[in-house]
């Protein structure tokens, strides 16, 4: 390891288990049998099922603090529905943990965490087991320990299993059951100013069952995957969404394999070791740095995960997806006459570590090096509605979010859309064709089947300005009488899926990308944006830029400060008249109702006619 990276070397999970490096010799035996344990617990308010697990640490000598949060299901007997009904509607928070799980209004029950279990402990030597008999409750206390099992290949629940829970939910009636498992692990590394922040590891594994009857929606939890505590998740959200009685069904899932998706040759996260992630980051620091001496500090990250998922329905779908995610990012400050200014780049795939066989983090790390030197000349951006030029890629995330919410079916229904309505109408500029496509393979928004089990699909939302479709999960499909466009997502399996895009973006034009700045007479060009928001409602919205510049007389020429862009969706699709063929997609993570997933946007160099830009000059 080189000299810099041994300064400050710290790791942590999502277990939140921190191992800083000793700073005392170990200590007497005599002391160590005395400290051997140190246990505080605060179990739920609601329940008193609780868990723990210790990892006992590798370092003699070396001080460890572990915290476990085991999510511990709350349910209400099926004999007292108004009870579960009434504490299931609530969104407050139920206790010192989760709140009731909720991303939309249906009702649904509840799943607490119990407060953490925190221990410290000694070891002479690596060690993995529960925690000492004597340092915690007996088992008639605390409930039982749930052990996870090591990341395999095989399926999460066996089919005999998840046609027992599927008939368990359906007991009392219902119109269809679901059952979402999710095995998730995750890795990331940090350089900040050539020491190593962070180098953390986690693992979430669980299912959520849903049970939906009529326009009720049954919801809860558990991260017990045995079939005991499946069909007690089952029967909590059967309890909510039924009252009792209707027609008992009896499910029967299919029993061979289940079809895979080929992915090719992938480096999986968990076959690349440590010391050539941090040799990545190394490199990239050391690039940035080497663009210029006014690059004062660099910080660089470096993330994996592998998800994967089982979905079952009562309806005889049974589908199963592994996802591997891989991102780099740099971003740099470089300090002059002006102040800091930074520049950030990042490179974000659904593929594995093969990724950087095909791009050199050499490359991302000068490109975020050189925005950063840029703004030290930047100038305050004009204020005022000018034209805007958006290169290609950069403006995905403006369609994404000014139009593409409007057009998900959640806000159509609810007559919360400026889309609602609509559908055959021209709503954008001729030149306008918006996409929304899980399909493409290697975009950050690519999967082989969503969070309700439904392929993917390559939906046109609107054709040559003219609206033709709207995004559709199965819930929101079911009340129109259509099939789901494959737009059901969830974070992770503690949430509801609702409709949410995958890859959205507008199809590439004719003209050539400088021809289009050089028929601009005065105008920004926008090389990069950054975050925005909009009121799917009315369609306004306010984006930040992050790297700009000034057009005069058809020639980009001093770099602008960062502003905003202030305008309203279907104003802008409008006032599209140029589109180039330079089509480029940017990753992203989008969030709706307290969840966040993966996306792609992208498009083409294109011109709007007049966008406010919200300056200082």
């Amino acid at each position: 390891m080189a000299p810099a990276l041994a300064k400050k070397v710290a790791s942590s999970t999502s277990t939140r288990v921190t191992r800083p490096a000793p700073t005392r010799p170990p200590p007497s035996r005599s002391r160590r049998a005395a400290e051997t344990v140190n246990v505080r617990r605060r179990p739920s308010t609601l329940t008193r099922v609780a868990s723990a697990r210790t990892t006992l640490p590798t370092l003699t000598g070396a001080r460890w603090s572990n915290w476990t949060r085991v999510a511990t299901l709350v349910w209400f007997d099926v004999r007292c529905p108004s009870v579960a009904r009434r504490a299931a509607s609530s969104h407050m928070a139920m206790s010192r943990g989760v709140a009731s799980t909720g991303t939309s209004p249906e009702r649904k029950c509840c799943a607490v965490s119990s407060s953490p279990t925190v221990s410290s402990t000694w070891a002479e030597r690596p060690e993995w087991g529960p925690c000492p008999a004597e340092g915690v409750l007996s088992e008639d206390e605390q409930g039982t320990t749930i052990t996870i099992p090591p990341v395999t290949d095989t399926s999460l629940i066996d089919p005999g299993v998840l046609a027992n829970v599927l008939s368990a939910a359906l007991a009392h009636g219902g119109d269809m059951a679901e059952v979402f498992a999710e095995d998730s692990t995750s890795a990331s590394a940090m350089l900040d100013d050539r020491r190593v922040e962070e180098l953390s590891s986690g693992r979430s594994r669980g299912a959520g069952i849903r049970v939906v009857a009529g326009e009720t929606t049954g919801f809860a939890h558990t991260s017990d995957l045995s079939e005991k505590g499946l069909l007690a998740a089952a029967s909590a959200a059967a309890s909510v969404a039924r009252d009792g009685g209707g027609t008992a069904r009896t499910v029967a899932m299919p029993l061979g394999p289940l079809a895979a998706h080929d992915r090719g040759d992938r480096t999986l996260p968990g076959s690349v070791s440590k010391s050539v992630k941090l040799d990545l980051l190394v490199r990239a620091d050391e690039a940035a740095r080497a663009a210029g001496g006014s690059i004062s500090q660099v910080q660089v990250g470096c993330g994996d995960s592998r998800r994967r998922i089982l979905i079952a329905n009562s309806d005889g779908l049974l589908a199963e997806d592994d996802q591997v995610r891989t991102r780099f990012s740099v971003v740099c400050v470089a300090n002059g006459d002006t102040g800091m200014q930074t520049g950030h780049e990042s490179l974000a795939r659904t593929e594995g570590y093969e990724i950087f066989e095909r791009h050199n983090v050499e490359d991302i790390a000068r490109t975020a090096a050189q925005r950063a030197l840029a703004k030290l000349s930047a100038r305050p951006a004009p204020s005022g509605e000018v034209p805007i030029v958006l290169a290609g890629g950069s403006g995905g995330i403006l369609f994404h979010e000014a139009c593409g919410h409007g057009l998900e079916a959640d806000h159509i229904l609810k007559d919360a859309s400026v889309y609602a309505g609509k559908m055959g109408e021209l709503v954008a500029s001729p030149l306008v064709t918006l996409v929304d496509d899980g399909t493409v393979l290697g975009e950050w928004g690519n999967f082989a089947v969503d969070d309700e089990g439904r392929a993917p699909a390559r939906n046109v939302l609107i054709e040559n300005g003219v609206l033709t479709d709207y995004m559709w999960d199965w819930l929101r499909a079911r009340k129109e009488g259509r099939a789901s466009s494959g737009n059901g997502r969830r974070q992770s399996y503690k949430h509801l899926p609702m409709v949410r895009m995958t890859n959205t973006y507008l199809l590439a034009g004719r003209e050539n990308a400088d021809e289009i700045v050089a028929q601009t007479p005065t105008g920004v060009y926008v090389s990069k944006l950054g975050g925005g928001q909009v009121n799917t409602t009315t369609g306004d919205f306010v984006f930040g830029t992050t790297e700009a510049y000034l057009i005069e007389d058809g020639h980009l020429t001093v770099p602008l400060r960062d502003a905003n862009l202030i305008g309203n969706g279907p104003e802008v699709l409008r006032r599209i008249d140029a589109l180039a063929d330079d089509f480029d997609m940017t990753p992203g993570t989008c969030g709706k109702d307290g969840q966040s997933v993966p996306v792609g946007c992208g498009q083409a160099t294109l011109r709007i006619t007049g966008v406010t830009l919200g300056g200082t000059a």
